[in-house]
């Protein structure tokens, strides 16, 4: 089983994808996802920690995305060199639990990441849930990425395709 969860050599998959920074807790960072005539999107922007900031994130529009069985997350992706986060939301709010792991996109090259579901961990606000049930792959219904950890300044992420296998 496999399920396309957005294309980005379709320009318009960008459209369902808004910015979510540190500025919704009084932080300056910024970021987008914007189309690239390559035939990717990219998400970037620049992490501040000015003013208790420290994150950039993007996120899908709510939806039916979730795939009944899947074991792996696959992302297609060539990085900046920092680390980031692929989030994974089972409900349609805007600030809830989120199933999150955290990944490294090479700087040379385009890298298939696979990553196992039963590795995301469920997070409330940059902070651990231990309580949490287990991701239910099909109750997936917003995808998001991030960059935080106190990264600070420009950063970039490419990307081709995000599925559910």
């Amino acid at each position: 089983m496999h399920r396309l969860l957005f294309d980005f050599s379709d320009p318009r998959a960008v459209d369902a994808w808004q910015a979510i920074d540190d500025r919704v807790m009084g932080g300056v960072s910024r970021s987008r996802l914007r189309t690239d005539p390559g035939g990717h999107a990219v998400f970037e922007g620049e992490v501040s920690l000015e003013r208790n900031g420290g994150f950039a994130s993007v996120r899908c529009t709510p939806g039916d995305r979730g795939l009944r069985g899947a074991t792996l997350c696959v992302i297609e992706v060539r990085g900046s060199g920092q680390r980031f986060r692929l989030n994974l939301l089972t409900d349609d709010r805007f600030d809830s639990v989120n199933y999150q792991i955290g990944f490294q996109a090479p700087t040379q090259g385009w890298e298939t990441q696979r990553l196992p579901l039963t590795d995301f961990r469920a997070s409330f606000r940059g902070r651990e849930v231990t309580n949490a049930p287990p991701l239910d792959p099909a109750a997936i219904r917003q995808v998001g990425l991030m960059i935080a950890e106190r990264q600070a300044g420009p950063f970039m992420l490419a990307i081709r395709h995000i599925s559910l296998v």
